[in-house]
């Protein structure tokens, strides 16, 4: 089965920011050798972290007219700061990965969703 594990970063430090720079070298070293551990994990197709959802922009059709407006549409403690795919015999594996990923010991979530079979 294969999963998508979607890291909805909460209030998880990214680089970069005034909370990344509050951790010491050892734990921001710690954070990204996780990261790094996650995309050599067998059965894991790398994602990509995202920039910030305040660089978002967000795009509704309403009565045929196109409407854009800055930022992000979802709360920010729900935003999708990146994800990855990851083939697994099972839930209970996707889980195990899941748990792994730095953003969900850090403030955020982990969303693990099973890709729809064709």
């Amino acid at each position: 089965m294969k999963y998508m594990l979607l890291i909805h970063q909460g209030t998880t430090p990214l680089p970069g920011s005034p909370e990344w720079n509050a951790l010491t070298p050892e734990q921001q070293g710690g954070v990204l050798a996780a990261y790094q551990a996650l995309n050599e994990t067998p059965g894991v197709t790398p994602g990509v972290r995202m920039q910030p959802p305040e660089m978002a922009t967000t795009v509704r059709v309403q009565d045929g007219s196109t409407l854009v407006t800055d930022g992000p549409f979802a709360e920010l403690k729900e935003a999708i700061g990146g994800y990855c795919f990851f083939e697994a015999d099972d839930l209970d594996a996707a889980i195990e990965l899941a748990a792994r990923i730095p953003a969900a010991s850090m403030g955020g979530a982990i969303e693990v969703r099973p890709l729809a079979e064709r």
